[in-house]
Parts: structure tokens; C-alpha cells; sequence
């Protein structure tokens, strides 16, 4: 008869890598339960973005009869702090602590923030949207300062928390790795956006309050489950840090050391690409839906399949682009056919209006997902290699984020206001009777998408050529034959 024992061994050496994805992203150094529990960051991160930049745009303009203009304003601010994520990954770096940590502390005041700005914000939209015996500024203030610390601790969190995967990841499984991470962030946003559309199907001030604040809880919870015995006490760097503190030794300069990060290697052009690329794949965020439904006439039904597709799209890149670079990939190779991917997915949507194929719209819109996914991947997985030994991997990492955060917000920032100022022209007929279709707006979008990809190829061409890219080579399958 087969022993109990016999038949777990059995279970998780054969089975559970068949049925899980990712299972054999872990290692020896970083198992995985312990892999699944530091993914659950991205899960308070994922939800923190969908209702910052999802639920609650929609909710204060729609329910709450928030002025656009103002209501733009305040989702934009959390962009506001990208910028500062290379200075918090490089605090990170070089940070003291009486126990030896470096990533924890990051984690536990960026949580601390999300929890703070979640908790606030209900009381400060109320005040927002009704005003009461106060004066406006006072709602104003408030709902900034609500959204200014959400997105300052949902960046502090992200940043710390790569930057800790880094730390503890071996470096042939940093990419199956960085393909879990970027997984859990999808699955996290795609359940946040279910839930939270369930939950506020009755809308009141009421329930608005109590599902905001449930995910400051949330948020707060998943993030210290998170980092719980993830990074251990580390007595060396913790008399070192003493003796430093003792001496009166100043902290590196942030100035210098960034200077020394960006000359090192071909950082500057990475970074440059990072931004092209992603500013070129994210302009059309908010205007694949309003497209299928102005232009291709799409019923509401139809439109709203197309997140699902482009989501499939992204899942599929990530599982592949972790298959290809743990078997020796080069990391700067895979981003550019990423961009390759990206021209023609963005060629396909603009060809979908002159044919009038809906099929073709959604093919492009898989294919934006997964060209996007790819670039993604490979991009965060060069920066993890940038960091080497560990040393810099917090600035490293907080490079990467500021860049593709601030990319991120521009590029939709700057889509949604080309297509309204060429779509406005155009109806007017400045253009010519022949480009008065609601098409122009979107169409000069897209082409200037395909350019910002062109000049991603040429911004990533030379790394491509001359190598260097540290794909991570490993013996061992991804695990990950087919995704759910």
C-alpha cells in the first residue's frame, strides 16, 4: 500500500507543476509558498490602480457629479510621484537599519500610505461632491491629499517589493519570477474590477464608504502577509549600519550614485526605450472601447470583451517571454519583438475602419496586449540584471518604475487629448470633407503610436546588436504548458 508520504512527494513533484503555473518558478532559496505570498503585493497594488484610475473616475463623475476637469486632476496626481520611485529604490538601497533590513521598512510605510490615502478618501470625495457647511478648498485639499498618498505608498510598495523579489530570487529564475509578479498583478486588477463593480451595483454614499475602506484594510493585510519573514535579519549589515551610524558616515549621495548607474553600461538608452515604448502601447488605453463602439459600431457588449482579449493577449506574453528567457533568451531581443508585435497590432486596428472588420479591430487588440506584454517582461527583466549582485537593485527597479509609470500616465494623458483636438477639428472640417469621420481622431493616435514604436526600435537597436542582455539560462522547465 502506498504511504501517505509516498503519495504527497508524489503530488508535488509530479502533479502540482502540471496543474499550477508557475509552481516551478520557485527554488530552493525562494520556495513556493513563499514566491506566492511575495506576489500578494501586486494583488493591494493591482486593486489600489483599479480604484484610483477605474472605480472611483467613473463613480465621481457619474454618481457624484464631480466636475471632469476636476476629477482628471485628482487621478492624475498619482503620477505626480512616479518620478521618485528611483529615489526611493536607491533609499532602499543603501537604508539603515537596527536589523540589518533594507526592503521591509519600504514596504511597511508605503502600506501604510495606501491604508491612510483609502481611508480618507470616501470622507474627502463626500466633502468633494456635496460641500456642505464647509468651504470647497477644504474637499479639494483633502481628496488630493487622499489620492497624493494612495499613489505615493501604491509606488513606494511596488518599488520595495521588486526590488525584494530581486534581492531573493536566484538569477536564473528572475524571469519566471518577474513573468508570477506581473501575472498577479493582472489576476489582482481583473478581480478588483469584478468586485468592486458587484459591490457598488447599488450605489450609495453608504456602501461607496464602506468598500473604500474595506480595501485600505485589504490593501494593508495583503501587504503585510506579503513581507512576513521575507527578508531575513541581517547581523553584518546591521553592525555595519551601526558603525556607519557611530562615525557619522553620510549616506551615498543619490546624486552621484544615479550618475554612476546611468553611465554604467547602455542604462540610458534602455531607459529611453522603456519610455518610448511604453508611452506607444499605452495611448490608446482609454480609447480601444470608444473606437469599437464610434467607429466599428460595437455594441457595449462587444467593446467590453475587448479588456478580456487584451488581457488573454498579456497572460499569453508573460508565460512566453518567461519560457524564452529561461532558456537563454536575450532580454533586449525579446522587448523588441514586443515592439515588432506592437506595429503590427496597432497597423491592424487601423486598417480595422477601412475594411469595417470587427475581427480584425479585435485581433489587433490581442495582439497590443501580448506585443505589450512581452516588451513588459523583458524591459523589467534587463533592469533586475542591471542590479547585479543586489547592490543597486532598488535603484534599478525604481528606475524602471519611474519610467514606465511616468510613460504610462503621459501617453494616456496626451492619447485622450490628440483625439479630442484632431476629432474636433475634423468635424468642423478643417481636414477636408473627406477626413470628417469620428475615425480621424482615433487613426492619428494610432500612427502616432507606430512611430513612438519605431522609435523604440531604434532606441533598443543597438542593445539588441550588441548583446548583453543577460538572458537568465536555466536547465530547469518553466511549467507553465498551458495557462488557465
Amino acid at each position: 500500500m502506498t504511504q501517505p508520504a509516498e503519495l504527497r512527494r508524489w503530488f508535488l513533484r509530479d502533479i502540482l507543476p502540471r496543474i499550477l503555473p508557475f509552481s516551478d518558478a520557485a527554488t530552493t532559496e525562494l520556495p513556493l509558498p513563499r514566491l506566492l505570498r511575495l506576489a500578494l503585493f501586486q494583488g493591494s497594488v493591482g486593486m489600489t490602480m483599479v480604484l484610483l484610475y477605474g472605480t472611483l473616475n467613473r463613480v465621481m463623475v457619474v454618481e457624484m457629479a464631480v466636475p471632469a476637469w476636476l476629477v482628471s486632476l485628482m487621478v492624475a496626481l498619482p503620477v505626480l510621484f512616479a518620478p521618485l520611485r528611483a529615489l526611493i529604490g536607491f533609499r532602499s538601497d543603501v537604508h539603515r537599519s537596527a536589523f540589518g533590513l533594507r526592503r521591509v521598512p519600504y514596504i511597511w510605510f508605503g502600506s501604510l500610505m495606501q491604508f491612510g490615502g483609502l481611508a480618507i478618501m470616501p470622507f474627502a470625495l463626500l466633502l468633494l461632491a456635496e460641500g456642505g457647511n464647509v468651504h470647497p478648498i477644504v474637499g479639494q485639499l483633502g481628496a488630493a491629499v487622499a489620492f497624493l498618498l494612495a499613489g505615493a505608498g501604491l509606488h513606494t510598495t511596488q518599488t520595495a517589493g521588486l526590488a525584494l523579489a530581486t534581492d531573493i530570487a536566484p538569477k536564473a529564475s528572475r524571469p519566471r519570477v518577474v513573468a508570477l509578479l506581473f501575472v498577479a498583478l493582472q489576476l489582482s486588477m481583473l478581480a478588483s474590477a469584478l468586485l468592486f463593480g458587484l459591490l457598488l451595483t447599488d450605489f450609495s454614499q453608504l456602501r461607496l464608504i464602506q468598500v473604500i475602506q474595506g480595501a485600505a484594510v485589504a490593501a494593508i493585510v495583503l501587504n503585510v502577509v506579503a513581507l512576513w519573514k521575507q527578508e531575513a535579519v541581517n547581523r553584518e549589515r546591521a553592525a555595519q549600519c551601526r558603525r556607519e551610524r557611530e562615525a557619522g558616515t553620510p549616506l551615498p549621495p543619490f546624486r552621484e550614485t544615479w550618475q554612476r548607474f546611468i553611465e554604467a553600461g547602455r542604462t540610458m538608452r534602455l531607459l529611453v526605450a522603456l519610455g518610448l515604448g511604453t508611452a506607444g502601447f499605452t495611448m490608446q488605453e482609454i480609447l480601444l472601447e470608444p473606437y469599437g463602439a464610434e467607429v466599428l459600431g460595437l455594441t457595449v457588449a462587444e467593446t467590453t470583451r475587448l479588456t478580456a482579449i487584451w488581457a488573454f493577449g498579456t497572460l499569453v506574453a508573460f508565460g512566453l517571454a518567461a519560457r524564452s528567457l529561461t532558456r537563454g533568451m536575450d532580454t533586449y531581443r525579446l522587448s523588441a519583438m514586443g515592439v515588432l508585435i506592437g506595429i503590427v497590432a496597432f497597423t491592424a486596428v487601423v486598417f480595422s475602419d477601412p475594411l469595417n472588420s470587427p475581427w480584425l479591430f479585435r485581433a489587433g487588440a490581442l495582439l497590443i496586449g501580448f506585443g505589450g506584454g512581452l516588451f513588459a517582461v523583458g524591459t523589467l527583466t534587463a533592469a533586475m540584471n542591471m542590479a547585479g549582485d543586489g547592490t543597486h537593485s532598488g535603484l534599478a527597479l525604481g528606475a524602471w518604475g519611474a519610467v514606465q509609470a511616468t510613460a504610462y500616465g503621459v501617453g494616456i494623458a496626451f492619447g485622450g487629448a490628440v483625439r479630442d483636438i484632431i476629432g474636433m477639428f475634423a468635424a468642423e472640417g478643417v481636414f477636408g470633407p473627406v477626413l470628417m469621420g469620428p475615425s480621424v481622431g482615433y487613426a492619428v493616435v494610432y500612427h502616432l503610436e507606430i512611430l513612438l514604436l519605431f522609435a523604440t526600435l531604434i532606441a533598443i537597436g543597438p542593445l539588441v546588436t550588441h548583446g548583453g542582455g543577460n538572458g537568465a539560462r536555466s536547465s530547469t522547465r518553466f511549467g507553465i504548458p498551458e495557462l488557465p
